[in-house]
């Protein structure tokens, strides 16, 4: 059976547009609830959201659909995607869920579940929740009039995971003499990140935390992480802390304004776990977007580089079944499962923090482990409806050919299409960076023709 509405991260879209509307939220719910409906006990399902105008019309959509399989909804507003997945098993829910479209600007919106042991659902999965969408509710079966469920919001959740954020960073250190900059992107984090750090005992200056409904990810947050190192160089701060707007990801910056991506910030987690005897599974699983800079530095270190499909959910498939708890994305999604089941940009940062504290060094210092090999990234945007297949066209693999023999063994060619907006991504590194842009270049241009 062919995906209709899951992507890579759930389900995503325009707000008020199919697959984005209410209805489709409602019978998403249902089907949802109707397999997630195990046992004779009472069922709960927790949903949070990040703070986008349309939030307002799917999290009633949601609630709908779960009371009318019999499912009691706890509601807790806007929370961090990683708050939902934390949630999840810690009130013995049977499902999460969270109404977010991470770093996209808030015309758009998205749905991601979460299974009772707090991990992303699997392909299959979903698979069978978009069966049982195309069956319709009432072939369902829907609870009897007796036994709908009730919904209820829980105050005390933003409360429960600022402890549990806390309680990730090393008991015997503290961030008292650290002047951090908090870029919230306006999104799900804008309250619970600054008093995290500021109960942990840093100066903490926040920006980005005035949530309106429309300005999230607008010109802050991880996607745009520029705003921050102003911010950091203006204020005078030790370091820098950019989340998305579901805070699942993060990106940072040093006291120089220079941004620090999540390939870095992987690589000082490897290195300072493996110290501490903490690291499983001899490396860390990312994705083929990783730059080959941290492969080397890993291999320097006699640790692996795993590598999946791009997308977190892959990565934490990979971690869980062959024992790893360092992964993510070069993006900033990164998996720590000694703590959480899926990205946490908070905790991730907080382990950073916590190196700085120990080296009492500047982040610069800190934080800059290997030199990227150069990478050069472009998209090309493509019509949903078009029947064209531009990425089998001949020219198109003729130039992907041209371009793999000349970069050889010191470089990686990487052509995919987004999971999450019609959209083609073309990724090239190397060596040398010349040869690097005229791939690129001729890889895009060849695209770009067998798609007109």
């Amino acid at each position: 059976m062919n995906r209709r509405f899951f992507g890579t991260d759930g389900i995503r879209g325009v707000a008020n547009r199919e697959p984005m509307t209410a209805t489709t939220a409602l019978t998403l719910a249902a089907a949802a609830g109707s397999y997630f409906r195990r046992g004779e006990h009472r069922h709960r399902v927790v949903i949070g959201k990040d703070t986008r105008l349309s939030g307002y019309m799917l999290e009633p959509a949601l609630t709908a659909g779960f009371i009318s399989m019999g499912m009691d909804v706890i509601l807790v507003g806007p929370l961090p995607t990683p708050a939902i997945a934390m949630l999840t098993p810690s009130l013995r829910a049977d499902a999460g869920v969270m109404i977010s479209a991470s770093h996209n600007a808030y015309q758009d919106n998205g749905i991601k579940l979460f299974g009772p042991d707090g991990n992303k659902l699997s392909d299959n999965i979903e698979l069978e929740i978009e069966r049982r969408m195309q069956i319709g509710i009432a072939e369902i079966g829907p609870a009897n009039s007796s036994d709908l469920g009730r919904a209820q919001r829980l105050d005390d959740a933003p409360g429960r995971y600022i402890e549990f954020a806390k309680a990730t960073f090393p008991t015997e250190l503290r961030l008292k003499g650290l002047k951090i900059v908090v870029d919230c992107a306006n999104g799900a984090a804008y309250k619970t990140a600054p008093a995290v750090l500021f109960e942990l005992g840093a100066e903490v200056i926040p920006i980005a935390v005035s949530p309106n409904g429309f300005n999230i990810n607008k010109d802050c947050g991880a996607a745009a992480p520029e705003v921050l190192a102003t911010a950091v160089v203006t204020h005078g701060a030790h370091v820098g802390i950019a989340l998305d707007g579901d805070a699942d990801r993060v990106q940072m910056v040093d006291e120089k304004g220079q941004v620090i991506d999540g390939d870095q910030l992987m690589a000082l987690i490897a290195r300072s776990w493996r110290c501490a005897n903490k690291l499983r599974g001899g490396g860390v699983v990312t994705t083929v977007m990783s730059n080959m800079g941290l492969e080397r530095y890993l291999k320097e270190m006699t640790l692996s580089l795993i590598r999946t499909k791009v997308g977190d959910r892959y990565v934490v498939e990979h971690m869980r079944s062959h024992g790893f708890n360092v992964g993510g994305e070069q993006s900033g999604h990164i998996v720590l499962t000694d703590y959480n089941t899926t990205g946490d940009g908070l905790i991730a940062a907080l382990q950073v923090l916590a190196e700085l504290v120990r080296s009492d060094r500047p982040t610069s210092e800190v934080t800059r482990l290997f030199e990227p090999v150069p990478q050069r990234l472009r998209s090309v945007r493509f019509k949903t409806n078009d029947k064209k297949m531009p990425l089998e066209a001949s020219g198109v693999r003729r130039a992907v050919a041209e371009g793999e023999s000349r970069l050889g063994d010191s470089g990686r060619i990487v052509i995919r299409k987004s999971g999450t907006e019609p959209v083609i991504r073309i990724m090239v590194e190397g060596d040398d960076e010349d040869m690097v842009i005229d791939i690129v270049e001729l890889i895009y241009a060849s695209i770009e023709d067998a798609a007109s």
